[in-house]
């Protein structure tokens, strides 16, 4: 099986709890208006990787993260690729964030879904919402996006611990790449 990706960086301190492996699927239909990652909507774009080549990635990476965080695109539109990765990453000990802009009531009957967060720490549901931007909260754009604690391994109190950061790496061709959660029009307007 293989799993289209546009892109993932294997220690960041800016998507979610701890130091994590962040891997940003390529493919989204859901297309929010506003949307940064608008580049990640074309499901042919990105590239392939065979999910055990994928996983053996991530696995070598797992004594410097504290897990892995699947962002979009739209993870759920790659969902059995996403549940045997992030089944295969908690078995060494890592924990998984899953964001998606479908809302977990409307994913509750779906078997996919269901077999998916047996091996999902956090999962962070709602569209970006342009009209409710909110960068008040950790990791998320809008007020409308909510946060939900399937296991054990985190309380709230994480999203109060946890302010909203970006990182800003300048590629090997120079290409400014920045990541997390925060205005960054504001920020591209500094930098002029």
């Amino acid at each position: 099986m293989d799993i289209r990706i546009n892109s993932y960086i294997p220690i960041t301190d800016v998507e979610g709890v701890g130091t994590r492996f962040a891997i940003w699927v390529q493919g989204c239909s859901i297309r929010c208006k506003g949307c940064a990652n608008f580049h990640m909507w074309d499901f042919d774009s990105g590239t392939s990787y065979n999910v055990n080549d994928f996983i053996d990635l991530i696995k070598s990476y797992k004594d410097k993260v504290e897990g892995i965080t699947w962002l979009g695109g739209e993870p759920i539109e790659q969902i059995k690729a996403v549940t045997e990765i992030s089944k295969a990453v908690q078995e060494f000990g890592l924990s998984v964030i899953l964001f998606t802009g479908n809302e977990l009531k409307d994913l509750e009957n779906n078997a996919d879904f269901q077999e998916l967060i047996k091996y999902v720490d956090i999962l962070i549901d709602g569209r970006y919402e342009q009209n409710k931007t909110d960068y008040s909260r950790a990791w998320v754009g809008s007020s409308n996006q909510n946060y939900y604690f399937l296991t054990d391994r985190y309380n709230k109190s994480v999203i109060y611990e946890n302010k909203n950061k970006i990182e800003i790496r300048i590629s090997p061709d120079n290409e400014v790449i920045m990541t997390g959660m925060g205005d960054f029009k504001e920020i591209m307007e500094v930098m002029r």
